[in-house]
């Protein structure tokens, strides 16, 4: 299992989640996607997102005004 770090900071909605899909595509199944943004939404809208998507959304937090989302991407689903 892998961290990938993904700064969005200063984008606004819907472009974290846009990003945040775009490079979970990218991932290993149970691999973790950290994202890093400023947009208030942002927590609102990563919790639509994998609950929508079956992607865990397993950690959260602000520091300094900075939301971090950490997603686990779901497994792969059997061909």
């Amino acid at each position: 299992m892998s961290e990938t770090l993904l700064d969005v900071r200063g984008l606004s909605c819907p472009l974290p989640v846009l990003k945040a899909n775009k490079a979970l595509r990218t991932l290993t199944a149970g691999d973790h996607l950290r994202v890093l943004a400023t947009d208030r939404a942002s927590s609102a809208d990563f919790r639509s997102f994998c609950r929508e998507t079956g992607h865990a959304l397993v950690a959260f937090g602000e520091e300094a005004g900075v939301l971090s989302f950490v997603i686990r991407k779901k497994s792969e689903e059997p061909a």
